[in-house]
């Protein structure tokens, strides 16, 4: 076995991270050499706590790396699974009595700024010469190139075609600044080892994409970087002199929050195709083949497809297990592969057992997450490659200080995690209980989902209740919510401060934050929230969003005194800005064709209950709004909808119209549907309670239209009585019946066995051939 070394016994192991071939081949080296030092790629911040990362966890696990300061915030996660090479290299290098060092930057570090996941693979920096590997040898993309170059086949001279692939890879492209900083400071960590190491050997096991460099960087004769000053010299990195002993470590800021706690992780969240960086997929099938080889693994592969369809109520018969095995074996000979692999396996099995056409590529033919529309059967077969495993940390690993306070947190007001918590928001012990579970909600910890309570928009509600929703990553995602703050208020604070941050200028979604907040029970953090809207609202241009925001700030306003926020000054500010904003961008909508628009429609209802229900104590102008109203209505190069939005504006506000009239003006087959969605979303109560007038018109209207004309008018028409509740919408039946002498009741008219569509498309290819007929006289319209 030929592995790079340089000058001083230094092995030079490039790898992809999370592959068995790979972690093979470390413990292989590891055993041949009985290294001094096995320097890893990973966090050296993390060195002296080596024997908690080594403890006895159930794979898979994290190193989760939190940080927090003035100017940004990251996060990122290390994993490792059992055959993950790096973990091999620390586990087989600690048995052989060698010293473990990880020799990267620590994750919070600028350099790593962009990634989320340190073990993410470099694919989009040698991105071209994947794709012209793929191309040569026809395969998809890098996973099955990966298979079919390493995992499935000998392990005979491994080492040497890793070596060429990745010098190949490397070639092709240069390394950034970041990564450039990088590989200066691990190539420092090898030289010191070089020293200390006096002959012995020295195993080096990092990403393939920076072998290429780390052997270049510590290729001069007595250790030193050849491009750098020397081994005493400021290296290029910036990091400061090189001495003896080992590289300095860098810390953070004085100011900064940083921090990093091993975690449990799940096979599903190292998966590519939920979305995780490695870029390996399907984690469950490389355990199998780390433990049992390809061959073994292949056929494990079928068993569990086969095991979760048929617990699926899939039918999978044995006939179909027998084609699908043929078929991936015919495929791997075809494609030259000694044992099928997981490609060869997926596309046999697809063959056998998916018999209708497919609407998309099938997943392991591209990269990335699985698409959405995927085929049921093809979203069951990722599912078992990728397993259900969720790691365990040793009971005795350090936890961060807020999985302790969550913990007290929850006792401390009685809620148990299995049980159903019912809330009466008017009682003062239940209301801190509700304030407690959406600050959890806030930070994203499972433990209970709530099935009821008040929401923007709808009527005030009392009561909530929350039902209890297991999770097995639940400590995980604690210990990660403990990078904001070591207690659940401080960590929530941070949260919140983050969000409205992030968010920027977008009022929807910080109107949504600060009904979240008034929900958690954060005041001081609902005013900054307040503060972020006011700002952002001078400048808003999209009225669906100004609308949300508007009708959440108005129900906290009116309604929300349990939440402390009822008739506040600042929220009556941003209610008066919000409708003077909304005006001034209704009056500048021109689409004379545009469909009706629920969004804007939702807008002007909050704009109408902000006028009606606080126009008085606000001193909003209801004169100013009718005059808007009465000039959007008379607008004809406003939308449709606008226009009759406009009409139930002024008439919900008491200015009664001639609506009977106004809707003739729109009675064209185009707009009707349109205008009327308007105006029932602004006046439906004025439209069922009030005069009847135009209801018995836009009867007469759609009795007097032609089948295609009618075909033409029913969507809107439809989307349009769509405004009623079920009680209005029996009133609006009921008055129809009237008009036509009575008959059936109004639930029948309610009622139909055929969709309505599709009965006028009928109409309308009838009335075509009547047409037809008459106009060849073989149909006088009298029935012969």
């Amino acid at each position: 076995m030929s592995t790079v070394e340089a000058p001083g016994g230094v092995t030079f192991l490039g790898v992809r991270h999370h592959s068995p071939a790979c972690a093979r081949l470390v413990a292989a080296t590891v055993a041949r050499l009985r290294p001094a030092y096995v320097l890893v790629e990973g966090p050296a911040d993390l060195n002296g706590r080596m024997d908690e990362l080594l403890g006895d966890h159930e794979l898979p696990i994290a190193v989760f790396t939190a940080h927090r300061d003035g100017t940004r915030r990251h996060a990122s996660w290390s994993p490792f699974c059992a055959y993950s090479p790096e973990w091999v290299a620390l586990t087989a290098g600690r048995e052989v009595g060698a010293q473990l060092r990880f020799i990267d930057l620590p994750a919070w570090h600028p350099a790593l700024s962009d990634r989320a996941n340190r073990y993410a693979d470099a694919d989009q920096r040698y991105a071209e010469a994947v794709r012209r590997l793929c191309a040569t040898l026809a395969v998809d993309n890098v996973d099955a190139l990966w298979d079919h170059l390493f995992e499935i086949g000998p392990d005979d001279g491994l080492a040497e075609r890793l070596d060429t692939y990745f010098d190949v890879l490397r070639g092709e492209s240069a390394a950034g600044a970041d990564d450039t900083a990088r590989e200066a400071y691990m190539a420092r960590w090898v030289r010191a080892a070089r020293r200390r190491a006096a002959g012995r050997p020295v195993l080096v096991v990092t990403g393939g994409f920076h072998r290429p460099a780390l052997v270049r960087l510590t290729a001069g004769p007595d250790g030193t970087d050849p491009d750098n000053t020397g081994p005493h010299g400021a290296g290029p990195d910036g990091i400061g002199p090189e001495e003896d002993d080992w590289p300095e470590v860098p810390a953070p800021a004085p100011d900064a929050v940083a921090g990093s706690y091993l975690v449990p992780y799940s096979f599903r969240r190292l998966d590519a195709f939920v979305g995780y960086q490695s870029g390996m997929p399907s984690p469950a099938y490389y355990q199998r083949v780390w433990e049992d080889g390809p061959r073994r693994a292949a056929e494990a592969l079928t068993e569990a497809v086969a095991a979760r369809l048929r617990a699926r109520r899939q039918p999978v018969s044995t006939a179909d297990l027998i084609a699908a095995r043929s078929m991936a074996g015919g495929l791997a000979r075809l494609r030259g592969h000694v044992h099928p692999g997981r490609v060869d396996v997926l596309d046999g099995l697809v063959s056998a057992l998916v018999t209708d056409a497919l609407d998309q590529p099938l997943p392991w033919a591209t990269r990335g997450t699985l698409a959405p529309g995927a085929h049921p059967v093809v979203v069951e077969m990722v599912a078992a490659l990728s397993g259900d495993r969720v790691g365990r940390l040793h009971p005795d690993t350090p936890l961060p200080p807020l999985v302790h306070d969550v913990d007290a947190e929850l006792a401390r007001h009685r809620i148990d995690p299995h049980e159903a918590v019912e809330l009466d928001l008017t009682a003062a012990d239940d209301l801190s209980r509700s304030r407690l579970l959406h600050r959890l909600r806030l930070l994203d910890v499972p433990g209970h989902v709530r099935e009821r309570g008040p929401r923007v928009g709808a009527d005030a509600l009392l009561t909530e209740r929350w039902s209890p929703a297991p999770s097995a990553d639940r400590l995980a995602r604690v210990i990660e919510a403990g990078g904001y703050g070591p207690t659940v208020l401080d960590a929530v604070t941070a949260r919140i401060e983050e969000r409205v941050t992030l968010l920027g200028a977008d009022v929807d979604a910080l109107a949504t934050t600060l009904f979240d907040t008034a929900l958690a029970g954060l005041p001081e953090h609902s005013t900054r929230t307040l503060t972020a809207i006011a700002r952002a609202t001078g400048s808003v241009t999209d009225l669906r969003a100004l609308g949300r925001a508007l009708a959440v700030a108005l129900a906290l306003w009116r309604h929300d005194r349990l939440l402390g926020s009822a008739g506040t000054a600042p929220l009556g500010a941003l209610i008066t800005a919000a409708v003077r904003r909304a005006f001034w961008l209704v009056e500048g909508v021109r689409a004379t064709a545009a469909p009706a628009d629920p969004g804007r429609l939702t807008a002007l209802v909050a704009v109408r209950d902000a006028v009606r229900h606080a126009g008085p104590a606000l001193g909003l102008d209801r004169d100013g709004a009718l005059a808007v109203a009465g000039r959007v209505a008379a607008d004809p190069a406003a939308p449709p909808d606008l226009r009759g939005a406009a009409l139930g504006l002024a008439w919900s506000l008491g200015d009664v119209p001639d609506a009977a009239r106004a809707v003739r003006a729109v009675a064209a087959p185009d707009t009707l549907g349109d205008w009327l969605s308007g105006l029932f979303a602004l006046a439906r109560e004025e439209v069922v309670s009030g005069d009847a007038a135009l209801l018995t018109v836009v009867d007469e209207l759609l009795a007097a239209m032609g089948a295609h004309d009618f075909l033409v008018a029913l969507p809107a028409l439809r989307q349009a009585f769509g405004w009623f509740p079920p009680r209005e919408r029996a009133e609006v039946a009921r008055h129809v019946q009237a008009l036509h002498g009575g008959g059936a009741s109004p639930g029948d008219l309610l009622r139909l066995d055929a969709d309505p569509l599709l009965v006028a498309a009928a109409r309308a290819v009838e009335e075509r051939v009547d047409a037809v007929l008459t106009r060849e006289g073989l149909w006088e319209g009298d029935g012969t």
